[in-house]
């Protein structure tokens, strides 16, 4: 059978290569940008393994015997899900990997933020010298460290802040309350959420309900010089009223590896502000999550050919 790699940014695919092969089947790299590219190169796949590509319900009502379609990666935003449940076609992520890589990230960005790196850097750079911040800053012992969200990633930040001396916290409507206790995370209301943490990181899939989860509303709750991260998904925040209210409503800072379109408009407002960091979706990556990713992302495709049980459909 055909395994088709519909694009893929790696050095190689030589981990994939070597797995599909040594199944009995033959992998096909293409580089796929567009719909159009994809209803030109892989509707004959009996399974695709998808980066960034848009996956949509046209090009999946026109794959013709395809048996999975495996996401590198967490999210599946660029894959339409109804429509490959609707034609029987099972989408898998791959969720167990980068947990850590993305956690440091997210973690190293919300401590640079309160330390007021990125402005007392700036002010140094432009030849002011001065021995105290540009702003008060809160120790740990005495600041708030939360997340939307409390899956594996979440998780994560939340153990390696409180080993810093944060108070952590995190408002998840799908994890029962005394899991959260369990682990000593306290649980939040998302009213409390955003009215008490002093670090919120966004650690939420991008669905309709939380489109522009961050927004001028909620971003109006936030206490006054709170710190925002998103490592999760661009769509999460509104960016326009992000950056309005790093300028106007006295938001402390805001960390963003991910933007609502990629690459983003650097002629936006926000990437003037000196209360940001921003990366380019580069969260993800190390010397050790690449190889890992490629080698689940094959072994859940060849799961798939064989009628084996997947470990991580989502659809």
């Amino acid at each position: 059978m055909n395994v088709f790699i519909t694009d893929a940014g790696f050095a190689n695919v030589d981990t994939e290569r070597g797995i599909v092969e040594k199944a009995g089947h033959t992998l096909h790299l293409k580089q796929c940008k567009t719909e159009e590219d994809l209803l030109n190169e892989v509707t004959t796949a009996d399974a695709l393994i998808v980066q960034w590509a848009p996956v949509s319900a046209k090009v999946i009502d026109a794959l013709t015997q395809c048996k999975i379609i495996v996401r590198y990666g967490i999210g599946v935003d660029n894959v339409d899900l109804e429509a490959a449940k609707a034609k029987r076609i099972p989408v898998c992520n791959i969720p167990d990997y980068c947990i850590n890589e993305v956690a440091d990230h997210a973690l190293s960005m919300a401590f640079a933020l309160s330390r007021q790196l990125p402005q007392t850097n700036a002010r140094l750079q432009s030849g002011e010298w001065q021995i105290t911040p540009p702003a008060p800053i809160l120790p740990p012992s005495e600041a708030i460290f939360a997340t939307a969200g409390f899956g594996r990633i979440a998780q994560t930040i939340l153990s390696k802040a409180k080993a810093l001396g944060f108070k952590v916290a995190a408002c998840d409507p799908y994890c029962p309350e005394d899991v959260m206790r369990k682990n000593q995370v306290l649980p939040f209301t998302p009213e409390e959420l955003f009215q008490q943490a002093d670090i919120l990181s966004l650690h939420l899939p991008l669905t309709k309900e939380t489109q522009n989860y961050i927004n001028e509303v909620t971003l109006s709750k936030m206490k006054p010089g709170a710190i925002l991260v998103n490592t999760s998904r661009g769509g999460l925040i509104d960016i326009d009223a992000l950056s309005e209210a790093l300028q106007n409503n006295g938001l402390g800072g805001a960390g963003l590896d991910v933007f609502p379109e990629e690459p983003p408009n650097v002629s936006h407002p926000i990437f003037s502000s000196d209360k940001v960091i921003l990366t380019s979706h580069t969260a993800w990556n190390s010397t050790a999550s690449v190889p890992k990713l490629q080698q689940l992302a094959a072994e859940e495709a060849i799961r798939g050919l064989t009628g084996e049980s997947l470990k991580n459909q989502v659809n």
